[in-house]
């Protein structure tokens, strides 16, 4: 499975509703599950980002559209970045030798 880091801001409406900010990650779990996707560790953070995210996808475009359909919710935005481990970074340069 992919790997990947998101990096998420509250938006007003998030913020007004910070009180269910631990149990909203658990709300979309059906929806994870059906798309084949999980949540590998979840941190609150300080700073520009409010959270950061580690999930596992089966593509790029099942994230993207995970990412898609949680964003237009209102409560978070946020980047997403693609995350290699280190024998998918060894297959990357690999190809550039």
């Amino acid at each position: 499975m992919a790997s990947y880091v998101c990096l998420i801001q509250f938006q007003d409406q998030g913020i007004r509703n910070i009180q269910d900010t631990v149990n909203a990650a658990t709300l979309p779990l059906p929806r994870r599950r059906k798309m084949g996707m999980k949540i590998v560790e979840e941190y609150w953070t300080m700073g520009a980002y409010d959270a950061v995210v580690i999930m596992e996808a089966p593509d790029d475009e099942t994230m993207s559209a995970f990412i898609l359909k949680v964003g237009s919710l209102g409560n978070v935005k946020g980047q997403t970045l693609r995350a290699f481990r280190r024998n998918e970074m060894e297959g990357i340069l690999a190809k550039i030798k």
